[in-house]
């Protein structure tokens, strides 16, 4: 009995803007030389992260069984499928339930292509799947000029590590690559334009703000900053972290997450990757105002016992709360120090921030260019999600707002 065929498939895809302009890689590879034997990648028009991610599958399945004749047997071929998406991996392994209506058909057809007893589902980080990765953006980098990928361009074989074997491998390689697949071509998508034919700023980095769940402190309205105590989540706050990690993974959009140093936001945080497959960056920038002597007190206790500094408080963003807290205008130059950093590392991402109610009025007070007072003017409730979509041009746009549908 012949044995079977063994490949690797490393499959990966995107989208800047999610949705927005989209495209996937894969690649097979000899899993004991390490050799490339296909690449397949191709712009998909306007989609989200996790179309491009279910194309790049379907892309490498069908690279794969094109490569054994008879893969459709189910002795023939046996495949090791490496992804970073783990919403792909859990839902093609069978443990997680597919609800949404566009990933449905895609998994199907997936399942389609080679027996399930010839198809294996591991999650690897990121960092580990750069070929697909590579391809993966160079079909949106196609796209952006209104073009295909063509493996006749394509640099990503070549900037990997030599494979094992005799001289010239690694060469040989990456020439039967760009010659082993043709993908099928689709009419590339007409480039999108804003209004008034603004010219095309690239994909924005998008901040998905959520504020984290309740703690003792939350239903009883204290004053609950980065000063005082450090609570942690209640059984009413984890069971919100629970529901927001449900709702983000079935939107499947969230590319990263930064945490405020804070317990309850940190809790909330790994809840929310634990569920996406993603690691948590802390940042401090993000963590609550300071409010000194008031931490832990109601507005009503406050105002008994600090009344003249609670109205000064009200009055003016500049002056901070009793005993050496910090004003509002100090946490705003905090948070805009910290938005400009992150803008800049995350471009043309999505970026989950956990935070707190003071940082998140802030970034949409500054994205709305709203006066300091409009700070008392919003509602945040416990584990609600906003969005603010950052700029190439240092424009932002409020897409979200205090959403709180995930909870109910």
């Amino acid at each position: 009995m012949t044995e079977p065929r063994q490949f690797v498939i490393e499959a990966d895809g995107g989208s800047r803007g999610n949705p927005g302009p989209a495209g996937y890689g894969a690649v097979v590879i000899d899993p004991v030389t390490g050799e490339t034997l296909a690449e397949a990648a191709e712009y998909i028009g306007i989609a989200t992260n996790n179309v491009a991610e279910y194309k790049g599958l379907i892309a490498g399945l069908k690279a794969a069984k094109a490569l054994v004749p008879d893969a459709s047997a189910g002795d023939a071929l046996r495949v090791r499928v490496r992804m970073d998406s783990k919403l792909v991996v859990e839902q093609m392994s069978g443990r997680w339930k597919i609800k949404h209506p566009d990933m449905k058909p895609l998994a199907a057809e997936a399942a389609r292509i080679l027996p399930a007893s010839a198809v294996t589902y591991e999650w690897i980080p990121r960092e580990k799947n750069k070929h697909a990765d590579r391809l993966a953006n160079e079909a949106m980098d196609a796209g952006k000029r209104g073009k295909q990928w063509e493996p006749s361009a394509s640099t990503a074989a070549l900037d990997l590590p030599p494979v094992s074997g005799p001289p010239g491998d690694a060469a040989a390689g990456a020439a039967k690559a760009r010659a082993a697949i043709s993908t099928r071509r689709e009419p590339a998508a007409t480039p999108q334009v804003g209004w008034g034919g603004a010219p095309d700023m690239g994909a924005p980095a998008t901040f998905v703000l959520l504020r984290h769940g309740e703690t003792a402190l939350t239903p009883e309205k204290r004053f609950s900053g980065s000063g005082g105590t450090d609570p942690e989540l209640s059984a009413a706050g984890r069971h919100q972290a629970e529901r927001v990690a449900e709702s983000l993974a079935a939107r499947g959009t969230i590319q990263e997450i930064v945490s405020s140093p804070l317990r309850r936001c940190r809790e909330t945080a790994a809840t929310v990757a634990a569920r996406l497959g993603l690691t948590v960056e802390v940042e401090d920038g993000l963590r609550e105002t300071d409010f000194g002597a008031w931490e832990g007190l109601t507005f009503a206790e406050v105002r008994e016992r600090y009344g003249p500094d609670l109205d000064a408080w009200l009055a003016s963003t500049r002056t901070p709360p009793t005993g050496g807290g910090e004003s509002f205008a100090e946490v705003a130059r905090r948070v805009s120090s910290t938005r400009d950093r992150l803008t800049t590392r995350y471009a043309g991402r999505t970026v989950l921030l956990v935070t707190h109610v003071t940082p998140i009025k802030t970034l949409v007070r500054l994205a709305l260019s709203a006066p300091p007072e409009s700070l008392f003017r919003m509602e945040l409730s416990a584990a609600s999600l906003s969005a603010v979509a950052y700029y190439a041009d240092g424009n932002a746009s409020l897409r979200l707002l205090n959403d709180t549908s995930h909870l109910r």
